[in-house]
């Protein structure tokens, strides 16, 4: 539904999820998926009325999915993972704390998220030239191959030596540089955080726009780039980076454009619109969370249907049917 929203957004195969070989082209595998799908009383999904107001606005009223044999779809976000216990986050806060107010740009591409070496190169020199403060979190590179860790010649397992001969010395004035892992929801609820460089996967997202949080969107794979567009286009709390070309093909983005874009996010005008915005969203999402928010009564009625035995309706129905439970739980 989203793609006819977003005309801009690249298709390609690097969009789509990975399967393993068993599942031979991933065919039969999706099939079974969505045949399941079907089977189910209702699904709960992880947004929200201002999240994703075309989404939700199409399942109410677009004809097109009135014809489609799919269950109640039930809006309960924005719900995030508790705060990481403060023993591991020690050093990070301690850090932070010593920081200003919405000053420091937090970068990490999620769990999965590798850049190339030449890209984790370009990141670095883009943060350095930038000369805002920036917590960056270091994967080893996707190809393994950088000169920075064979002129160095220190440990193959320890990220950090993949940056630019240097980078860390240099900024450890403005910088933090992290191995591997950070607490990503202390940091993002942490005052001095000002914007969050992330692959806008859909927790990342939701613990971000919960706690007030811009985003520089760097899109890496499977739904990503379309939820990034639907961040920077439809709610506004995110700028773009340019990481995919015009077919489809992943770009390295050059230090000077990531220098410009940090600027712009933490400095401009145009920054500054996009953290009021991320406010406003981070209000609407405790208000829908509060006891007569949309979200808390949507899981209300959800919650008294499954005592009584039985599917109520609900707004976001795309058929009227009645069944004893729910088979699924998805969330987005």
């Amino acid at each position: 539904m989203c793609l006819i929203e977003y005309e801009d957004v690249v298709c390609c195969k690097s969009n789509l999820e990975y399967e393993d070989e068993e599942d031979g082209d991933g065919c039969d595998c999706k099939s079974n998926k969505m045949r399941l799908l079907t089977m189910a009383t209702g699904i709960l999904v992880n947004s929200w009325d201002d999240m994703e107001p075309v989404a939700l606005a199409a399942l109410k009223h677009e004809a097109f999915f009135a014809n489609i044999p799919t269950p109640p779809v039930y809006p309960i976000g924005p719900l995030t993972r508790r705060k990481e216990p403060e023993d591991s986050c020690k050093q990070i806060i301690t850090w932070l704390d010593k920081q200003p107010k919405e000053s420091v740009l937090f970068v990490t591409l999620g769990s999965g998220g590798t850049l190339t070496s030449e890209q984790l190169t370009e990141l670095a020199w883009g943060l350095e030239l930038s000369q805002q403060r920036f917590i960056l979190v270091v994967r080893k590179p996707s190809d393994c191959a950088s000169s920075a860790f064979f002129s160095a010649g220190g440990d193959e397992e320890d990220p950090i030596v993949y940056l630019p001969n240097g980078f860390v010395q240099r900024t450890n004035h403005v910088g933090l540089v992290v191995s591997c892992w950070a607490p990503q929801v202390a940091v993002l609820q942490h005052e001095s955080t000002g914007a969050f460089l992330s692959h806008c996967g859909w927790n990342s997202t939701m613990e971000c726009v919960k706690h007030g949080v811009p985003m520089i969107a760097w899109p890496m794979y499977a739904e990503q780039s379309m939820n990034a567009t639907m961040l920077s286009d439809e709610v506004g709390v995110a700028m773009k980076m340019p990481v995919v070309g015009e077919g489809g093909e992943t770009l390295v983005v050059g230090r000077k454009e990531i220098e410009r874009v940090v600027r712009v996010v933490l400095e401009s005008e145009q920054g500054r619109k996009l953290r009021n915005r991320a406010k406003e969203l981070e209000v609407s999402g405790r208000e829908t969370l509060s006891r007569d928010g949309s979200s808390n009564q949507t899981l209300t009625r959800v919650v008294e249907s499954w005592k009584l035995g039985n599917n109520t309706s609900t707004e976001y129905a795309s058929r009227e049917e009645t069944r004893a439970t729910f088979a699924l739980v998805c969330y987005k």
